[in-house]
């Protein structure tokens, strides 16, 4: 009897110490946890600090966007290695001139470019000699899920090349993944293009998916990666910027987005040189479904003397992507694409419903369908001209299509989009 006392002693002493050393390692392991915390919180304000220059005047935005007017000089693209003693060109030396510059001829969209504004413009402007810069947020960079990513597109993404491996765009395959609704030329050189593209503000299923229109000057080859690409247009994407409004945005990479390039000024690259456009900021007003239709004019063209690449909004020349940035857009370009794209990363085996343009096929026509008209492109002697040789590039026409056309207040123009899912479309 006794020796089972003693027993049952000795056991709930082990009890006891097991108890309280268990109990000793909670505090530390919380502990550990809390510096974890706070070593990734001090690393994540490290990195606002350089991502946000000091502003010379802040403005508050209706969206919530936080504009910060900054000094030119001191603007992100200048923290990139190759432009640490560069020169800010704060004009281009001429601007290409085509067909449709005179503003003669008639449109069927009732506003364009000049009628368009950003929101954070209701209350104020950003004075001479600085630049609009978005602030980035804590929660935009945890969205992204590390600072390496914030700003960039996922490694390996793909674009509508008509010889591209990708089988999402030459098959139509119905995997996750990029999809294409897309008008491109190649075969020569281009020095540039320029597009009006219809403003919309389309639905979008998931924040991690997005749905854009845009233009793509391309140099180099895919797949591989040496791939160079300029591109610019409008976007809806939650999970970059924490809404679902349509948002102006630029991108460039020179080795097929595995290292380079990013949206807007979030890495160095675009020397911005106007005051009054925020790269990634909401523009406004978007067209309506058989109603009032909206869209912007954007020209990128190359400097032939420097060799920059410069981009106008309207009547806004924004600012240029210097050419040391580039291998091959150091020269020329060899393909310009002009159209929309979607992510598709399904929802229980289906195809998601995020739309591509106005939400609507191109079959619908003008004020229901999203369009691009006034298709040109630059040739070596400066002139804006039609492009020739037009070749389509549609991922799964079923979820997402083009109708392409050609008149004369137009020009080339197509009409494209989609809703995604839809009976035809599972």
């Amino acid at each position: 009897m006794a020796a089972w006392v003693r027993g049952e002693s000795r056991t709930k002493r082990v009890r006891v110490l097991l108890f309280i050393y268990f109990m000793a390692l909670v505090p530390f392991s919380c502990s550990a946890a809390g510096m974890h915390g706070s070593h990734h919180k001090l690393e994540v304000q490290k990195h606002l600090k350089s991502f946000n220059k000091p502003a010379f005047k802040s403005i508050k935005s209706p969206d919530g966007d936080i504009i910060d007017c900054v000094h030119a000089s001191h603007q992100p693209a200048f923290d990139h290695p190759l432009l640490k003693n560069h020169s800010i060109q704060m004009r281009p030396r001429f601007h290409p001139e085509g067909i449709f510059d005179k503003n003669n001829a008639t449109t069927k969209s009732k506003q364009s470019s000049n009628s368009i504004t950003q929101l954070w413009h209701q209350n104020g402007r950003c004075p001479k000699g600085t630049i609009p810069i978005r602030r980035t947020k804590e929660d935009d960079i945890l969205r992204a899920g590390s600072v390496e990513r914030f700003g960039r597109k996922e490694k390996n993404k793909k674009i509508p090349h008509p010889h591209s491996a990708d089988p999402d765009v030459t098959n139509g395959g119905g995997g996750a993944g990029h999809q294409h609704a897309v008008v491109s030329v190649g075969g020569n050189k281009y020095y540039g293009t320029k597009a009006t593209i219809n403003l919309w503000d389309p639905s979008i299923q998931r924040p991690d998916e997005f749905s854009l229109s845009q233009l793509w000057i391309v140099g180099g080859s895919y797949p591989g990666h040496d791939l160079n690409t300029i591109e610019a247009g409008w976007q809806v994407f939650p999970h970059l910027y924490g809404d679902s409004n349509t948002r102006l945005f630029v991108y460039w990479t020179n080795d097929a987005y595995q290292t380079t390039g990013c949206y807007n000024l979030a890495c160095s690259g675009f020397v911005q040189t106007n005051n009054q456009i925020a790269m990634g900021g909401t523009l406004s007003p978007v067209s309506a479904y058989a109603g009032s239709q909206y869209d912007i004019t954007i020209l990128v063209w190359k400097d032939q003397t420097n060799g920059n690449w410069w981009m106008k909004l309207g009547n806004d020349v924004l600012g240029y992507w210097p050419s040391s940035l580039f291998s091959y857009l150091a020269d020329s370009a060899s393909t310009v694409q002009w159209g929309g794209e979607v992510i598709n990363l399904e929802s229980n085996g289906q195809h998601t419903s995020t739309q591509m343009g106005s939400g609507h096929f191109p079959v619908e026509g003008h004020g229901k369908a999203s369009y691009f008209r006034n298709i040109q492109v630059v040739d070596g002697s400066n002139n804006l001209i039609a492009p020739t040789g037009l070749g389509n590039i549609v991922s799964q026409p079923n979820c997402y299509d083009v109708q392409n056309g050609n008149n004369g207040d137009w020009g080339n123009y197509f009409y494209y989009g989609g809703p995604g899912r839809n009976q035809n479309c599972p």
